[in-house]
């Protein structure tokens, strides 16, 4: 269940009266204002909202590449808003699959070597890494891929490419900033495909920035941020699997 008055006592991820204000010249630009948000273990949620809206600042905010001004965020018990900036990177590998809208591939890479990139930083031996890469491009439809270079796959293959990375070191939940962004209809429908599949058969939680309302649908619940505050959304009602990988 996902609920924006913090009431949710034992949920994956918690915010609590969140405040985000960045510095610029002589002005404070305010971006967040007293968010509270608590989603589930396997909820996919949408968030929708008008440019400057703060939905990527939050995005940011949950998957530690930035600190709050004020307030709490705490996922799987880890209150990670004081963490120093080493133990802060050690959760984010651990905890955090990101998903954006550029693929971040590296062209002189295949797809194998790409997806393996964070396992690199792991203790996984090299027979373990490739048993992860090769499940993971396999979730994403792509194992008789993994020799390719991006050059040589479409731009649905490259974001699954990027989703099997983001999902290889079977992090507790994904970040997505419009995932779907640079693909035309067809392949964006087969990307949100992919991101149903990733929460009813492998349980994961997908927390997603969109601007394209047939994308939010595809999630569990949209919610709306407006001018930094978080309004109460909507259930999206064809989807009712929930779940963990």
């Amino acid at each position: 269940m996902v609920k924006v008055d913090g009431s949710g006592k034992s949920s994956l991820i918690q915010v609590r009266d969140l405040d985000k204000t960045y510095r610029r010249a002589e002005e404070d630009i305010e971006v967040l204002h007293g968010l509270n948000l608590d989603v589930d273990k396997g909820e996919f949620v949408a968030f929708m909202g008008p440019s400057g809206s703060g939905k990527t600042t939050l995005l940011n905010l949950l998957g530690g590449l930035d600190v709050p001004t004020r307030g709490s965020i705490t996922v799987a018990g880890d209150e990670i808003t004081h963490m120093s900036g080493g133990k802060l990177t050690e959760w984010r590998a651990r905890h955090v699959g990101f998903i954006f809208q550029i693929y971040n591939l590296i062209p002189v890479l295949n797809a194998f070597k790409n997806v393996e990139l964070p396992l690199l930083l792991t203790n996984l031996s090299k027979a373990e890494r490739r048993q992860h890469v090769e499940t993971a491009l396999a979730v994403v439809g792509l194992a008789d891929r993994m020799n390719h270079f991006p050059r040589q796959l479409s731009g649905g293959q490259e974001q699954r490419v990027a989703i099997a990375r983001a999902i290889v070191a079977d992090p507790t939940f994904l970040l997505c900033d419009e995932p779907t962004g640079d693909l035309d209809r067809k392949r964006a429908d087969e990307i949100m495909n992919l991101m149903e599949e990733l929460v009813s058969k492998y349980h994961k939680t997908i927390l997603m920035v969109t601007h394209d309302p047939l994308v939010a649908s595809r999630a569990h619940t949209t919610l709306h941020l407006d001018k930094g505050y978080l309004v109460e959304g909507q259930k999206n009602p064809q989807t009712t699997v929930a779940g963990g990988m």
